[in-house]
């Protein structure tokens, strides 16, 4: 006896399927670690002592020291934070839409005009061969054959 699916099955076999191709576009990302291929380890990460320093001899009130770095940190650290939240949803649109459209005309645009160049310069070259062998070749093994007795003796007078 054999069971034919039924409509619940289907229903829930098409749902689940669904749900592959949904999961495919929305990848989890990480929270925690946010440069996993350390694209801008060594660009970006400024630190206090990366941008300000006093040689010894030259030194200000601890005081200042010490409020000047918290300052410097805290102010970095919130305005990031503000221009990321107003800015950075629009830019990652831009910069998507950016991808996108280079992804089209590579994909569209670039890799068939490239095949198409291939496939002519292929049939160019067969032509340029061709021509070589017909011509040339004949050319140059008729004066191998002309300059084959040729002897060339080096001597050396003293």
């Amino acid at each position: 006896m054999t069971c034919s699916p039924t409509m619940a099955d289907q229903y829930q076999f098409n749902a689940n399927e669904e749900k592959i191709v949904k999961d495919s576009h929305t990848k989890e990302i990480d929270l925690i670690n946010r440069d996993p291929k350390q694209i801008n380890e060594d660009v970006v990460k400024v630190d206090f002592e990366d941008v300000i320093a006093e040689p010894d001899g030259t030194h200000s009130l601890d005081g200042v020291w010490k409020l000047s770095y918290t300052t410097f940190t805290v102010s970095k650290y919130w305005c990031y934070r503000i221009l990321s939240a107003v800015f950075g949803i629009p830019i990652a649109l831009l910069w998507g839409f950016l991808f996108a459209c280079i992804s089209f005309c590579h994909i569209w645009a670039v890799v068939p005009c490239i095949k198409s160049c291939l496939i002519e310069s292929q049939c160019i070259s067969r032509i340029y061969s061709l021509c070589i062998q017909t011509f040339c070749d004949p050319f140059f093994e008729a004066f191998g054959k002309i300059f084959s007795s040729v002897r060339v003796a080096l001597r050396k007078e003293v």
